[in-house]
């Protein structure tokens, strides 16, 4: 089944149903997403992947320069799809935060 023929489907379902699917979705992503973390004295302290040393700004950089989420995914083969998510939820809830980061990352020192 291909993703247009799911959000075909997912449309034709009540705001019930549809409410129980996000609820699912939602639980299913955070349980394998390591989530956003901002530790002092790593990376600087900006936010990244839990875990990891990927900055959010870094990921969010890159979509910028139209690299794909399965590009990306390639080349962090330990990031998953649900860590790209939270990725990107973040970033839309902070943009001034990672706008400063992509513009603080890319002067000249």
């Amino acid at each position: 089944m291909t993703r247009q023929e799911i959000e075909h489907q997912l449309l034709t379902l009540s705001l019930s149903d549809k409410a129980k699917i996000v609820q699912s979705l939602t639980k299913t992503l955070s349980m394998s997403g390591k989530g956003i973390t901002k530790t002092p004295g790593v990376c600087g302290g900006e936010a990244c992947i839990a875990g990891t040393r990927i900055a959010i700004w870094l990921l969010v950089e890159a979509q910028q320069l139209g690299i794909s989420e399965a590009q990306l995914l390639q080349d962090y083969p330990h990031l998953t799809a649900a860590d790209l998510v939270n990725a990107w939820a973040y970033a839309d809830a902070h943009p001034e935060e990672i706008a400063a980061a992509i513009l603080a990352n890319n002067q000249v020192a």
